[in-house]
């Protein structure tokens, strides 16, 4: 089977390896109990060698005694959400090469020796599972469109080098989970996990693997309107934390154009007869305008704070070593 990447294509032609990673299949669940034994089942199956965590986030269904027969690790997280179920599972394991799928029976699971072994051998930091699909179901038209809205906007500023970004399957090094700070409670935790790589500029690739509609009994916890907007009001948020300057500076833009065109008919008005007869609207444009100047004084000042982080986020990165350059972990520890 040949599944084609954004650069190049890869096959399933096994190649010799100096070291065997210690690889954790990483499932965050939350009432899945008609999905979660299928998953479990195949991921063991593809990757025989790996230990299979499922972390469970308060099902009130049978999911965690269908995993743990199924084979998997069982854990807990009581806090709702997946961004911090993930924020558990990246502090809880350890091991040399982390697989993270959703639990919903959607994803492809022989695919993930290849993305494993993408990682490995061109010793990346990200490997996404691009999802592709002919099954409406599987990927409703009204998430396709929000999709592509998002990724887009993440694209164009932060950099176009991922093509799903909502995409639950993704193969992760060691040194990319023990410097992600895993900040996001839900759902819009896919795009922190982008935006960490893209403004590290760490090493990553995006493999086409095939998606597939849920079985049956299994149902969606994502709410397109809802979750949609939780991702943006992230997206807006990483733009803040990550691009003060020019954050700042489109307030300070939309300020000072707002209190240009006040000021216009009451600059005019005393440049013809000496008076200010609208005098509210005097102060209105110039309060408008200080705020403009205090915006943009603010991204400058955060915009030399954010670089500092970023050099303590990249040192902290580069702490950890690069896949295939360290011995492998015994095993994931449980």
């Amino acid at each position: 089977m040949t599944v084609t990447t954004l650069d190049r294509p890869v096959t399933d032609t096994a190649a010799s390896t100096a070291a065997t990673p210690a690889v954790a299949v990483l499932i965050p669940c939350y009432n899945e109990e008609a999905a979660i034994a299928s998953v479990v089942r195949d991921f063991r199956a593809a990757l025989p060698d790996a230990t299979v965590y499922v972390y469970d986030n308060n099902s009130s269904d049978r999911t965690v005694e269908v995993a743990r027969a199924a084979g998997a690790i069982v854990r807990h997280e009581p806090l709702q959400g997946k961004g911090n179920v993930m924020r558990r599972m990246f502090s809880d394991i350890e091991a040399d090469v982390y697989v993270l799928v959703d639990g919903d029976d959607t994803y492809h699971a022989p695919s993930a020796p290849l993305l494993v072994k993408r990682l490995w051998e061109d010793q990346l930091d990200m490997v996404n599972g691009a999802r592709v699909t002919d099954i409406v179901a599987a990927y409703r038209p009204g998430h396709r469109f929000g999709n592509l809205l998002l990724t887009g906007m993440v694209a164009n500023i932060f950099g176009n080098r991922i093509g799903d970004m909502l995409s639950g399957y993704r193969v992760f090094s060691r040194r990319f989970v023990k410097s992600f700070p895993a900040l996001a409670s839900g759902f819009e935790t896919e795009t922190e996990l982008t935006v960490h790589a893209l403004e590290l500029r760490m090493p990553i690739a995006e493999i086409k693997t095939p998606y597939k509609d849920r079985p049956p009994g299994s149902h969606s916890k994502l709410n397109t309107i809802r979750d949609g907007v939780r991702i943006l009001k992230t997206i807006l948020i990483l733009v803040k934390e990550e691009r003060p300057l020019p954050f700042f500076f489109a307030i300070f833009t939309a300020l000072a154009a707002a209190a240009l065109i006040l000021a216009w008919p009451v600059l005019a008005t005393y440049m013809q007869t000496g008076l200010v007869p609208r005098f509210p609207t005097a102060l209105l444009s110039t309060g408008l305008m200080l705020l403009g100047f205090l915006s943009l004084t603010c991204g400058l000042i955060l915009d030399t704070v954010t670089h500092g982080r970023r050099e303590m986020k990249r040192l902290r990165y580069l702490a950890i070593p690069a896949p295939g350059n360290h011995p492998p972990l015994a095993g994931g520890r449980p």
